[in-house]
């Protein structure tokens, strides 16, 4: 794909896909409008970049959508100085979008080949604040912690402790939960216990681990 088309599709995707709904956050419209996201899926759907709806990344795990990255990106209400973890490194686009947002991202990826792709793409196109882990996310990043912010980008049945307790207080934790039915939830650390909001109904990849 010629990044002069890329650009097209990514003002397009901007405008009717986020802007259009309810992703307002300037910083987060601009960042989805300046990524190559083509670049982080398979040659085979390239083509497919950028349309309203998840796709393969190989190993059936699925790279979500742009509304989906941004929604969760915004929901996290990241600052320059954040410092944020991300269970399910994936394709690596999430942690992509997140490191032009804050100041330091530790994302955590349990499918080996997946992680060590994900890993070279990000050094490739100089996302220098990205740290890749091959690992368990159920454990968290323990060593770097606490967060401000903890992304789970595949669907834990309950959030796993370890990672509440990787959070800091007045930190967020965005994650999709459940089995059949999940829904992305907002979990706000407070002095007085947790804090949780209900946000959307989504459907994510099963988080493995946790043995």
């Amino acid at each position: 794909m010629k990044e002069s088309d890329a650009q097209m599709f990514r003002n397009q995707m901007v405008e009717l896909q986020l802007a259009s709904r309810d992703i307002l956050d300037p910083t987060v419209l601009k960042v989805m409008g300046e990524t190559p996201q083509h670049l982080f899926i398979p040659e085979e759907v390239q083509h497919l970049a950028y349309r309203d709806g998840p796709l393969p990344i190989g190993w059936e795990q699925t790279i979500s959508q742009p509304y989906i990255v941004a929604f969760m990106t915004q929901a996290a209400q990241l600052t320059p100085e954040s410092k944020v973890l991300e269970i399910g490194t994936g394709s690596g686009y999430q942690a992509a979008i997140l490191s032009q947002l804050c100041q330091e991202v530790f994302t955590i990826e349990i499918v080996e080949p997946l992680g060590k792709r994900a890993q070279s793409l990000l050094k490739e196109l100089h996302y220098s604040n990205v740290h890749v882990r091959i690992g368990d996310g159920y454990k968290g990043w323990p060593s770097e912690a606490p967060y401000d912010a903890i992304l789970l980008t595949a669907a834990p049945e309950e959030v796993p402790q370890a990672l509440l307790d990787q959070l800091k207080v007045g930190g967020r934790l965005i994650a999709p939960i459940g089995k059949n039915i999940q829904e992305l939830v907002r979990i706000t650390k407070t002095k007085e216990g947790l804090v949780r909001q209900v946000l959307l109904p989504v459907r994510f990849v099963p988080m493995t681990g946790g043995d």
